[in-house]
């Protein structure tokens, strides 16, 4: 745990209580007012110091449901949910003040003060602690109380991180080194940067590795009392979502395959629906220009229907616009499909960026010039909508794959078909393209455990800036 962390969530405390009291100082001040005497005079006169005894009091209380709210938690929470927990408490801390004025009797208490108190409240709280993150980044991106890590591991993801920790300083890690491997020189080498008080943690960004190398890491690190993380394999990533019942007085496990059961099921097809109509009436005038510039290049049809693997293995056809020449183009839609057959499996030999069961070919010789710029943007996803509405798709999830691909996964990759496919997902705004499967069902068996409306939120918000970024557009 960085020491800056503890400080900044130390100075949450009495910067909230500063918060609070200036939010009922500027709500007395703004009553007492010339303006607002002149619109509306004073009926019964509150004197300051009384005022402020129970703004006091309150402001403690409201402390008390920022606790229950988890807004003291030492770990970093995103903005966005910072900001909606701040909201919710707030309301929460004001309908308890309405409640307490209601039951004592003190029926004379200004509603415009009890009002104005709930608004700076959620101004003046947010506005603290969105300058307190501010400067943490300040400093972090000055490396003032950067968490000294040494990472362990040679795969793609430890490569990826490594580069991630670097370019962005604002994090608050710094990668003293990198071992590629674990053996006699790496446990020596660790030692003596821990005897110099070099390093804080540990990062093993090995899945691979195997278990008794493992457990020598981890005793290394509860020697030198050095933190220890590490990135979770499949294994872990997928059962992290799990309960414990007792049958006869034995404990059992159960593995929940996700929390989008019950209400999650109802709440995420719900969203669904609004917001893929709503995206597609926007969308529409967009989709209309390129199937017209695509009709004028190469003819009809222009939308391009394949056959993708769903929830739970079942097929449907997905609607993309037809981004390849015709005479290309594979689907029932389409003329001289095994020749265009032949033509794929050899650039798949040739050409494929992607190892495993899914394939991606760079520098598609099949894609047309107005193909070319609408993959890169992604518009020719947008018809994907229709299946968000037909019941087919989601707007997250992980991405669809042809029944030949999924024909080829392993048992543990067949994880992903526990929930309807989407057309933007956790994969999707982690690299796009460049992921390698093994890293994308990894991140999707771990979005299939933790769903949450907040996390797709997230992910939709996340999906431009993955576009614009152009990572892994071919």
């Amino acid at each position: 745990m960085r020491r800056l962390d503890l400080t900044f969530a130390a100075l949450l405390l009495p910067l909230d209580f500063l918060a609070l009291l200036g939010a009922a100082v500027s709500a007395y001040a703004l009553r007492f007012s010339p303006y607002f005497t002149g619109i509306r005079p004073i009926i019964t006169e509150i004197p300051f110091s009384q005022y402020l005894a129970s703004a006091t009091g309150f402001a403690l209380l409201w402390m008390l449901l920022f606790a229950m709210a988890g807004l003291y938690s030492i770990r970093q929470r995103r903005a966005w949910n910072m900001l909606g927990r701040v909201f919710v408490s707030c309301l929460a801390g004001i309908m308890l003040v309405i409640a307490i004025v209601f039951f004592s009797r003190a029926l004379d208490t200004s509603r415009f003060v009890i009002a104005a108190v709930f608004g700076f409240a959620v101004v003046y709280v947010s506005l603290a602690r969105l300058a307190l993150r501010a400067f943490r980044r300040i400093l972090f991106r000055a490396r003032v109380g950067h968490e000294q890590i040494a990472l362990v591991g040679s795969s793609r993801a430890a490569l990826d991180i490594a580069m991630l920790y670097k370019q962005h300083p604002e994090l608050g890690w710094t990668i003293v080194k990198q071992f590629k491997t674990w053996n006699d020189i790496t446990k020596k080498e660790l030692r003596e940067l821990a005897a110099k008080h070099k390093i804080d943690t540990i990062l093993l960004a090995e899945p691979e590795l195997n278990r008794s190398d493992a457990l020598d890491l981890i005793g290394l690190a509860e020697e030198h009392h050095l933190g220890f993380r590490y990135l979770a394999d499949l294994f872990s990533a997928t059962f992290t979502n799990v309960e414990m019942d007792t049958f006869g007085g034995v404990p059992v496990i159960s593995v929940k395959r996700t929390r989008l059961d019950g209400w999650g099921r109802i709440f995420k097809r719900l969203f669904d629906i609004i917001a893929a109509s709503l995206l597609l009436i926007f969308a529409s005038p967009l989709i209309i220009i390129s199937a017209i510039a695509l009709w004028i290049e190469d003819g009809l049809p222009v939308f391009f229907m394949n056959e993708r693997v769903g929830e739970r293995g079942s097929l449907f056809r997905l609607m993309k616009l037809r981004s390849m020449w015709r005479r290309y183009s594979i689907g029932p839609q389409f003329k001289k499909q095994k020749a265009a057959l032949e033509m794929e499996k050899e650039l798949i030999k040739e050409k494929s960026i992607k190892e495993g069961p899914v394939y991606k070919i760079a520098d598609d010789p099949r894609v047309t010039g107005v193909g070319r710029f609408i993959r890169r943007w992604s518009i020719d996803e947008l018809p994907q909508f229709m299946n968000v509405l037909k019941g087919d798709m989601s707007l997250v999830g992980p991405r669809p794959h042809q029944p030949r691909e999924v024909a080829n996964y392993l048992p543990h990759h067949r994880r992903v078909l526990a929930i309807k496919p989407g057309i933007t997902g956790l994969a999707q705004i982690s690299g796009r393209s460049d992921l390698d499967f093994e890293d994308e069902v990894r991140l999707d068996a771990w979005y299939i455990e933790n769903w949450s409306p907040a996390l797709d939120l997230y992910i939709l918000l996340k999906t431009p800036m993955a576009v614009f970024n152009k990572k892994g557009a071919y």
